[in-house]
């Protein structure tokens, strides 16, 4: 088998994930550094960041972003230590992030009143087992597992608690049901592309009364701190962060906003994505060695994709290592606590023609390998 033609960009990772078509590092806007990030033009910048975030991911009246320290893990474990303690607490979870965020909760709160609902690899568990008047800490998509919640009809629109939503391989690829979330986490690095360790945090109403009204029994860093003196330090969401950021990532993320604008907003980088799928989707369809870590269609996710083969761990290793090694796909192997196979990145930042040009890669070492 004779195979010329190879992806223009292999950057298959899930996390950082590839930069935007057309990325140029030359283009950024780079006159903010040397100066404080609290200096008028800083504050504006990430002002900007805020407001545009704001805007393109259509987020409802009253809801307020801010820029916090330690990328997605960050601002969800900051969220849940700051809001978590008042309720009973459902945990749905189905991949290792969502895992984590139980341990947390079990081993680093120590919360008593959890309920654990939890699914295998490839499945979601009983959404509908949500109480309503506790609090739900779930992934939006599992990027470990390539699963992700179908929508947000599971979650009741007069709740006494509060939703707590990582959303980090979610936001800018699928539509969020905002009014069900009162709170969600996510990173520049994964569907903008954008670069690690600055987290994003989005609170709805409902999150603020409750930052308001309670004080939890652990102590709290300062790092994690967003109220003073019982009220919300409004700040964080206008700008002025806890701590010093890095305003080269605050233009990088700057710039991946524009992009989105480019190509049609928050519409135009959901269908890209959901067009990388649909590659991926037909190829799975005509090749019987592949197929899907999900078991069904309606929880596939469209960026984090996860993928089995038929063959044995070494052999996928193998197939992962010649791909690496010809420049066709870097870092695809699934996640380390995943089943062996392998997860393809199919955010808006990667190009279906890059697919397309893989994939007869991976089937020809696919069989390869296994011969």
């Amino acid at each position: 088998m004779t195979l010329t033609v190879k992806p223009a960009n292999p950057n298959f990772s899930s996390g950082p994930c590839s930069k935007r078509p057309g990325y140029d590092l030359s283009q950024l806007d780079t006159t903010i550094l040397g100066r404080s990030h609290r200096s008028k033009p800083g504050k504006a910048m990430l002002k900007k960041a805020i407001e545009d975030t704001h805007e393109i991911l259509g987020l409802p009246e009253g809801y307020l972003v801010g820029i916090v320290p330690g990328s997605d893990t960050g601002a969800m474990e900051m969220a849940m230590w700051s809001l978590l303690g008042s309720r009973p607490v459902d945990v749905f979870h189905w991949e290792s992030f969502g895992s984590g965020w139980l341990t947390d909760i079990l081993k680093q709160l120590k919360l008593d009143n959890v309920n654990n609902y939890l699914a295998d690899y490839g499945q979601l568990p009983d959404l509908s087992q949500a109480n309503p008047a506790n609090d739900v800490v779930f992934t939006w998509n599992g990027t470990t597992s390539g699963v992700k919640v179908p929508n947000g009809d599971w979650i009741a629109d007069d709740r006494e608690g509060l939703t707590l939503c990582d959303a980090t391989s979610a936001v800018f690829a699928m539509d969020m049901p905002w009014e069900k979330i009162d709170v969600a986490t996510f990173s520049w690095q994964k569907v903008l592309g954008g670069e690690g360790a600055h987290g994003v945090l989005v609170l709805s109403p409902r999150a603020v009364a409750r930052l308001e009204s309670y004080t939890p029994p652990w102590p709290l860093p300062k790092i994690f701190r967003l109220t003073k003196g019982g009220k919300l330090i409004e700040g964080i969401f206008q700008g002025a962060t806890i701590n010093t950021p890095s305003m080269l990532c605050v233009a990088d993320y700057l710039d991946a906003l524009n992009w989105v604008k480019d190509i049609g907003g928050l519409a135009g980088a959901v269908s890209k994505s959901e067009n990388n799928l649909a590659v991926v989707e037909q190829f799975v369809a005509a090749n019987d060695w592949i197929d899907f870590l999900a078991d069904s269609k309606e929880i596939r996710s469209n960026t984090s994709v996860c993928l089995t083969l038929k063959a044995s761990p070494e052999q996928v290793k193998a197939i992962i290592q010649r791909l690496d090694q010809e420049a066709i796909a870097y870092d695809i192997g699934a996640y380390r606590d995943a089943p062996a196979g392998l997860r393809i990145w199919c955010g808006a930042t990667v190009e279906a023609s890059d697919l397309q040009a893989m994939l007869p890669w991976l089937k020809h070492a696919y069989e390869t390998v296994t011969a």
